[in-house]
């Protein structure tokens, strides 16, 4: 497996009051070739120079973290193509201002709130060691770790499966691979898509063992 070393993009120079170049992590092919796995700029530059080589292509650049396609305009210099790339919405940071807090357990950032709850709810509530409160705020948590985790697994199986589909949809066993692939099946996936190309065969390995992983971890 081979990846590209970012060379040719080495003499580009963005504009401090340009915006930076998208950071999310993807995979070219060239037909059923890996070219580069890198950043979006990185990856592209490979692309561009594969098909100004001549490549029949089809020339993909995939997102890692979706699965997706992304469209590049390779048109012009390698500098005019960079120029073009917009980070992802999705990777951009927001920072947010902090709220004003008042009175009242400043350290912990509590905000007063109304909960509508049933009497059984209450009662339950305040039978908790801690109380209402405390009870409340560690089942909140609770769900929100929870819900990120699958989150993540859901992502995650949805990217190997766009992957697979685009890459290997007309594969042979390609069918009874997917459906192994949603069952988690390890052992028959792997004999499944042995006979396919070697680089879209690593990949899809890679992207389905994370998928599988986060499963396990989701619960």
């Amino acid at each position: 497996m081979t990846f590209y070393t970012g060379k040719m993009c080495s003499t580009f120079t963005r504009a401090k009051s340009m915006q930076p170049l998208d950071t999310r992590h993807c995979t070219a092919f060239d037909g059923h070739r890996l070219l580069a796995s890198g950043t979006l700029a990185s990856v592209a530059c490979a692309a561009k120079q594969a098909l100004d080589a001549g490549s029949q292509g089809p020339v993909l650049i995939f997102d890692d973290r979706l699965g997706r396609t992304v469209e590049v305009d390779f048109r012009g210099t390698t500098d005019e193509m960079l120029a073009r790339l917009e980070p992802s919405t999705a990777d951009q940071t927001t920072t947010e201002q902090p709220t004003p807090r008042g009175p009242g357990r400043p350290k912990l950032g509590v905000v007063a709130r109304e909960v509508t709850l049933l009497p059984r709810h209450w009662d339950w509530l305040n039978s908790q060691s801690g109380g209402a409160s405390v009870t409340l705020r560690q089942l909140v948590e609770k769900a929100r770790r929870h819900g990120s985790t699958s989150e993540r697994a859901r992502r995650a199986a949805e990217a190997a499966d766009h992957f697979m589909r685009t890459m290997a949809g007309d594969l042979p066993d390609y069918e009874e691979a997917s459906r192994a692939f949603w069952r988690g099946d390890r052992d028959a996936f792997a004999q499944l898509i042995d006979a396919w190309p070697k680089d879209v065969r690593q990949h899809l390995h890679y992207l389905a063992t994370v998928a599988w992983d986060e499963k396990e971890d989701a619960g």
